[in-house]
Formats: structure tokens, sequence, C-alpha cells
């Protein structure tokens, strides 16, 4: 087989059309740089319209923005997972943004001082690429769920839509984050018997957000980041726990009707085993266990993962490639950069890197 065919060349390639690539898209058009975004969906905003049917953000609309465009909703409202789908369109027609839609990227390598991304249609070159892939690459689920009994049904929360799309019988919810505790309480409201495994992340209570929601966006914005000792603290346990638990609590989860439940460590004769010692009757479990990243597509030398499979980039930049960043990373810069409200600052520090980088590549001395 002979090698791909450059088809075209970029100063920079986006790969990914979620929120952080388009806030990466619009921070390179006010750059004036030559760039694409490669997005693997059809449609712009399809990753937010697979969600359950029900889902909301857990931060208001005047916090939802990507730079330059505030989301078009009740500053006080919490927009539903097809209104955010719709603003990412919209934020794609509204300043003509280079988007591809339906190229599946295979394989990123660099070659001397650029890049090479290969699509289906052959390969594309760049001098810098910004990898916007997001944090929720792959589904993960414990690796003991392979020892559960074949007749409990399994799902992940990534394949939850609604009470109907669970089959009949007992639900064991295993994650407390937001997800889990959403989700459990809906089946419950519906009428389903559910019990639900974990810990709860940190309750902000709604009171918090309704008298000091301005101030209390501006805490984790601001101060929860990897500048400050708080946020360096602070970062570790968001990454492993996950993000605090937004207008819905414990209390809430309980009082719909849901079980609570010890965390699940282990199988026993084929049923889930509690920390306590106890098993779980259970017809499905749905998994709400979070994401793994996958960057396997990757053939970077000098790049390097943490213990979590995330990239070593501080800040999005990765130090010991130039060229090559990072946005929508759990905690690039702090606790907001997996959200809309968080894209844009994380995408800005990292074209202004980039354009440094350029105009350093392209001085008479060079």
């Amino acid at each position: 087989m002979s090698d791909p065919v450059s088809i075209e060349n970029h100063d920079v390639i986006v790969i990914g059309g979620g929120q952080a690539g388009l806030a990466a898209a619009y921070h390179l058009m006010q750059a004036g740089l030559d760039f694409v975004v490669l997005d693997a969906d059809n449609r712009t905003g399809d990753e937010w319209r697979r969600r359950w049917d029900s889902l909301r953000l857990f931060t208001p609309a005047r916090h939802d923005g990507l730079p330059g465009m505030a989301f078009p909703a009740r500053p006080g409202s919490f927009p539903a997972k097809d209104e955010v789908a719709d603003y990412l369109t919209e934020y794609v027609e509204r300043f003509s943004l280079p988007v591809r839609n339906g190229v599946r990227v295979s394989q990123l390598k660099r070659v001397d001082r650029h890049f090479e991304v290969f699509i289906s249609q052959g390969l594309i070159t760049a001098g810098a690429v910004v990898v916007a892939t997001g944090a929720n690459q792959l589904p993960h689920v414990p690796a003991l769920a392979q020892s559960l009994d074949p007749h409990i049904v399994q799902l992940h929360g990534h394949e939850y839509r609604s009470p109907g799309s669970v089959p009949p019988g007992k639900v064991l919810v295993v994650g407390f984050g937001t997800s889990g505790a959403e989700i459990a309480e809906e089946l419950a409201l519906a009428g389903r018997a559910v019990s639900i495994s974990g810990e709860p992340t940190f309750h902000i209570p709604d009171p918090v957000l309704r008298l000091a929601g301005n101030l209390y966006w501006q805490f984790i914005h601001r101060v929860l980041t990897r500048r400050t000792p708080i946020g360096r603290k602070a970062a570790p346990k968001v990454k492993a726990s996950g993000a605090p638990l937004i207008r819905i609590s414990a209390s809430q989860v309980a009082a719909a009707g849901v079980e609570r439940v010890p965390r699940v460590v282990s199988v026993t004769e084929g049923r889930p085993a509690l920390a306590d010692g106890s098993l779980v009757e259970a017809d499905v479990v749905v998994w709400c266990t979070g994401y793994a990243p996958d960057y396997s597509w990757i053939d970077v030398p000098g790049l390097r993962f943490d213990e979590r499979g995330w990239p070593q980039a501080p800040f999005g930049l990765v130090e010991e490639v130039e060229g090559l960043a990072f946005v929508g990373v759990p905690f690039q810069v702090g606790l907001t950069s997996t959200l809309l409200g968080g894209a844009g600052r994380d995408a800005a520090i990292v074209v202004d890197r980039l354009v440094q980088q350029r105009i350093s590549n392209h001085s008479p001395s060079s």
C-alpha cells in the first residue's frame, strides 16, 4: 500500500469539534491563523444530543457561554442538553468557523517540525495541533463487571436515555456523582426499585447558588486553578472523585425512594458485593463510573501521560513538544476546564502560546 498523499496544509489543526475545540477555533480566528477543525460527529453538537433526555447543565446559562457569544437563555436557567447542542451549532454558524463534520482521525504523528494528521481521505499537515477530544472519551467500567452474572443487564451511564431505556427489574446505580444521582432519582420517580452505591461527592447547597451564585462561579473559575495553592491541592481530589453535586443532593435522591448502599468492591457468586460484605440483588446495573481517556492514536515522541492516562500538559501546553497542545482536559487550568464557561479561558492560553511559537518559527533569525 502506498503512503497517503497530503491533501492540504494549515497553520493549526484542531482535532475535536465540541465546546473546547470551538473555543480554540474562535481564538485561532481572532489571531488570524489558518486552521481547520475536524469533528467526527456528523453534526456539531451531536455528542450532547446523544445524552440522556432530561439532562441539564448544572451551571446557569450566564456561565455557559463560549467566547464572543453569550448563551441564549435566561441567565439563571439551567440549559437542557439539546439547547447546548443547538447553541454549539449556532456558534459555528455565527463565526463561520471552518468545521468539517464526519471526519475521523486515525493517527497523529510528529515528523521533523510539523505534524501529520491521518484521516480517511488521506492526511493533513500543520505546524501545530490542538487536541480537543474532550473529557468523555471512553466510558469506564470496572474490571469486576466482567464477573457479574450474565443475566444481569449492564449499562454505562453513557448509554442511558430515560427510564424506558432500562430493562425491567431492580436497578443498582454504581457511582454517586452528579450523573449517578440524577439517573437514580429519575428512575425512582418513575416507579423503579433503585439503589445507589458509593459515597456522594460534596454537595453545593441550592441557597448558596441562588444567593451567591456568581461568587461561587468566581471561586471555582478563578480560585480553584493550578495557579493557587488551594487549587493545586484540590486538583487530584477532583480528578479522582469528580465535581461536586449541584442542583441535586444525597437527601433528594433518598427522598425519591432510592436506597443508598456501600461501595461495590467485588463480585461474589455473580452478584455485586459491597464494602460491608453484603450482596446486592439487581437485575440491572448502571455504571456511572466516569470515563477514561484514549490517546492511543497519538504517536508523538516526548508526550507523556499521568497515571490515569491524561496528557502531562499543564495549562494545555506540552513543553516537550513544540506546537502540540490540549484543551478540554480535566483541571487543565482549573475546576471549570471541562465546562462550557471554562473552555474559552483555557483555549486562549493555548492559542496565545501557539501564536508565540509561530512568530518564533518565522523570525528572520530562525
